[in-house]
């Protein structure tokens, strides 16, 4: 496995990039050895960008003055490793964790990054720590912070996996607590006491009844969802419950804003106590911007809309039209089995060269 002292060579095969990124364990918070490594290679190995260290990510942009710029991001951290390090090659698959998700996308906007000298689009690369936890340590929020004009571009690819296809914009996603009381007694008696586990029957009849909403956005048909994922009520096994809470998720589509999700949901829960826990607003595809038009096209491939919340929902927040794209399986994203098809990195490189280059 490789160490600190690791020279990664951005010029070569984007394959190779990405087994060498991946052998460096960069786990969320600890992504120092990647970071240093990265940055060593820009300095290095590309005079043509000015490159900028925050915390533990690298940034790097070419100042060419030319009519548009635009942003390839990626993630450096990974969930723990689950005894799939180092890599590992099968034929065209490579396995190890983080190739997927997103070290196979990391490789290919570091890799071009380096190699367009002259591109037609000024390019800002951000390898940023931090993604795969909470928002609140996201290195994207101190980029932005401490260094925002470095996050000023008319289109930002983020190298998420979406199996080099276009995934357009993202879902918003909002966690709230939908709670029941009661009466606390003793089981053996029952009937003095009113038991909020049986009440916290009529919040989950509304949710079996909810018709979610598709909404089509720029030809994106993006599907809402509103689930239960937890119940807990209860205190003992002789004791009739008097408090149950039922923790719903809100997956909606982007054209709510976050304040019209969290009307929608107390409307859903009407006359039951709901407390809005995580709330992170979605991204519009942003297809018809000139920038994104230009990109879709030189994909040749048709948008889809993004299932999930991805770091898009971020750059959109600044006025920035944002896609998902990269390669990579996300259905592989933190498993033991983790890998990516090294094909599909030497398409993604060829698609972006073709539309920076």
């Amino acid at each position: 496995m490789t160490t600190a002292a690791t020279t990664l060579d951005l010029l070569g095969d984007p394959i190779d990039l990405c087994a060498a990124l991946v052998d460096v364990p960069s786990v969320s918070g600890d992504e120092v050895v990647l970071a240093d490594a990265l940055e060593r290679a820009l300095r290095a190995q590309a005079p043509h960008l000015e490159v900028l260290r925050s915390g533990d990510a690298v940034l790097a942009r070419t100042n060419l003055g030319r009519e548009r710029r635009v942003l390839l991001a990626g993630h450096i951290d990974t969930v723990p490793v689950a005894d799939n390090l180092p890599s590992r090659r099968e034929s065209a698959l490579l396995y190890g964790c983080g190739t997927s998700d997103m070290k196979a996308g990391d490789a290919v906007i570091a890799h071009l990054a380096v190699t367009l000298t002259a591109p037609r689009h000024d390019l800002t690369l951000v390898l940023y720590d931090c993604e795969e936890v909470a928002a609140a340590r996201n290195g994207l929020r101190r980029i932005e912070r401490e260094h925002a004009d470095w996050l000023r571009a008319d289109l930002a690819i983020l190298g998420e996996p979406t199996n080099a296809t276009v995934e357009a914009g993202c879902q918003g996603t909002l966690r709230a607590q939908v709670r029941t009381r009661g009466r606390r007694a003793h089981s053996a008696r029952s009937w003095l006491g009113d038991n909020a586990v049986h009440a916290a029957a009529q919040v989950l009849d509304r949710l079996s009844g909810y018709a979610a909403r598709e909404v089509d956005i720029d030809g994106c048909i993006y599907r809402e969802g509103l689930q239960a994922v937890r119940i807990a009520g209860g205190v003992a096994g002789n004791v009739v419950p008097d408090e149950c809470v039922v923790t719903v998720n809100f997956r909606f589509a982007p054209d709510r804003s976050a304040a019209a999700a969290q009307a929608h949901v107390r409307e859903v829960f009407d006359g039951f106590e709901v407390a809005i826990t995580d709330l992170s607003p979605g991204a519009l595809p942003g297809l018809a911007e000139p920038a994104a038009r230009e990109f879709l096209t030189a994909t040749g491939t048709t948008a889809h809309a993004k299932y999930g919340w991805t770091d898009v929902a971020r750059f959109a927040a600044l006025g920035i039209p944002a896609l998902n794209y990269g390669p990579g399986d996300p259905n592989l994203a933190h498993t033991r089995e983790e890998h990516v098809d090294v094909r599909q990195i030497t398409a993604a490189t060829a698609v972006l060269r073709r539309f920076l280059g």
